[in-house]
């Protein structure tokens, strides 16, 4: 049967995310089947993966569990983003992707509706229990399907300047009301002060932050794909930070600029809506105010709720090319839930583990230098990478993300409507789809 954007989305399972193949309609489709039986003898595997010293990692595998299980995996280093995602379907309409890949998770169902991944959930043991339910659910796309073993995730944080908190008399926000307020307070205390940025230069953040509200931006029905980025949580979102934006109450400038970096090193911008990767930026951009920093949980929407959205992270996934899926499977669970392969993860490759289980470890035990100052960083962390919210990623991310930094890029910039840029996201996503071929629901 030949894959067609419509015979793939007929295959989608309602859910709560977006996207998943069944089993009935993969067998109808002559989907190999890799290794579902336990093969013997020596397999070799390659993995595609951007991640720094993932090869000595590696070595921990191919010395010692690979050994004793006769499977030798090779690392091939990669380009990451949308240039992995189109070099792996690519190599997969030729029949010649790797055995392993790394995803992020935005990118799985575009590799999935492409039937470029394999379902391993027979192969990967007990992992779910290793990871958050949140976190879990981005790598089944809400169905008993499993296209990945979680690697490394980035939950969303509030970080500020203790030292300025104090000196303008500002207490931590808890609530998105009382960030506001406070964005307001710190402007009437110091006019050329700002609490933070808007920025539309990294979709992910805006993601992370609908995600954390509640939106689902792609969703099924039957075998057609609803696009909801403009939904209700998501229009919330825009509607608070683009009138934070309009009434001045913070900055409209875009991070990672010299500017930026600048207003967070002199204390111009006291504070960074960000993830838990944020104390590797702020070393770099912000080197004089070093220990002098802290981090707290996100705001909420409504008083003593408790969710965070996702910033950034990626999963280990078998594609459906190899011929050796239940041995690459082995190899995907073991490198992102045994003990010994995330501390050297951890040590080699400075990501912060989707494992529940690493978060806590020796690896962890202290706070990041740049955090010196507040001992309990990775124990707060932990605890907040729990409350991570569901996410509802669809076949076409990048083309929203893009979308996104047109349209909010210039209302940021303008000050003008963040509802109608939120609209012209829409749009702009709806027609791609339309485009590619799938079948879409109004």
């Amino acid at each position: 049967m030949p894959i067609t954007k419509r015979s793939r989305l007929s295959r989608v399972a309602a859910s709560t995310v977006a996207v998943a193949l069944g089993a009935t309609a993969l067998a109808a489709c002559g989907s190999d089947d890799g290794d579902s039986k336990t093969e013997s003898g020596p397999v070799s595997l390659t993995y595609w993966t951007w991640t720094p010293g993932m090869d000595k990692v590696v070595d921990l595998w191919n010395k010692g569990q690979g050994k004793k299980d006769q499977i030798t995996v090779t690392v091939k280093k990669q380009a990451s983003g949308d240039t992995l995602v189109t070099k792996i379907l690519t190599a997969h309409k030729a029949g010649k992707a790797p055995d392993l890949v790394q995803a992020e998770y935005q990118a799985l169902p575009t590799l999935v509706s492409n039937d470029a991944l394999a379902d391993i959930a027979k192969n990967v043991g007990d992992a779910k229990g290793k990871f958050a339910e949140g976190v879990w659910q981005q790598t089944t796309l809400g169905t008993d399907a499993v296209y990945a073993v979680p690697q490394d995730i980035g939950p969303m944080m509030f970080y500020y300047r203790q030292d300025l908190f104090k000196k303008y008399g500002l207490t931590v926000p808890t609530t998105w009301d009382e960030f506001a307020e406070t964005a307001r307070a710190l402007k009437k205390k110091s006019p050329g002060t700002d609490l933070t940025t808007f920025s539309a230069n990294d979709s992910g953040l805006f993601a992370g932050l609908a995600q954390q509200a509640g939106a689902k931006w792609w969703t099924t029905e039957g075998d057609k794909w609803k696009v909801g980025i403009n939904d209700a949580a998501t229009k919330k979102v825009a509607d608070f930070w683009g009138g934070l934006v309009k009434e001045g109450a913070i900055d409209n400038q875009p991070m990672y600029t010299p500017a930026w970096n600048k207003a967070l090193n002199t204390g111009k911008q006291i504070a960074w809506v960000s993830a838990v990767w944020a104390p590797g930026t702020l070393t770099t951009a912000a080197p004089d105010t070093k220990g002098k920093w802290a981090m707290a949980p996100l705001p909420q929407w409504t008083a003593g709720e408790n969710k965070t959205g996702s910033w950034g992270g990626s999963s280990t996934a078998v594609t459906t090319d190899s011929k050796h899926q239940e041995a690459a499977a082995k190899f995907a669970a073991w490198l992102n839930t045994d003990d010994a392969a995330l501390t050297a993860l951890a040590k080699e490759s400075g990501i912060y583990p989707a494992a529940t289980n690493a978060q806590t470890s020796g690896a962890f035990a202290q706070a990041p230098e740049y955090f010196s100052n507040q001992a309990d960083f990775y124990t707060k962390a932990a605890e907040i990478a729990k409350t991570t919210a569901p996410s509802a990623w669809g076949p076409n991310v990048n083309v929203a993300y893009t979308a996104f930094n047109d349209a909010f890029g210039a209302a940021a910039k303008n000050k003008s409507d963040f509802a109608a840029a939120l609209d012209t996201m829409q749009a702009a996503t709806v027609a791609d789809l339309k485009k590619q071929g799938f079948g879409v629901s109004e």
